[in-house]
């Protein structure tokens, strides 16, 4: 007897199959669409907010920190006379 074969006997009766495929197109939304870009989602829970409103601010706070140390060192190097291009001074006397 060949174990690959499938016995057509053993399969679920058709009224059977029609009731669990019923059920289970009942219990997935298989009418709702997917959103076609990732904004098109809806509006995440009420339940999240504090979290998101931290996560946001965390985001930001760390953008603009990032931007001010830049800015900090880019000062830093012109006072030292440093181009940012090779990293070494414009002029090359030796300092005391």
């Amino acid at each position: 007897m060949n174990d690959d074969a499938i016995d057509p006997k053993a399969g679920l009766p058709e009224p059977v199959r029609d009731h669990l495929g019923q059920q289970l197109r009942s219990m997935l939304s298989v009418g709702q669409e997917k959103p076609r870009f990732l904004g098109d989602d809806p509006a995440p829970d009420a339940t999240f907010a504090p979290q998101l409103q931290r996560l946001e601010t965390r985001l930001k706070t760390h953008e603009e920190g990032t931007g001010a140390v830049e800015h900090a060192l880019d000062r830093i190097l012109d006072a030292f006379g440093v181009t940012p291009d090779d990293g070494k001074p414009a002029d090359t006397k030796p300092t005391a």
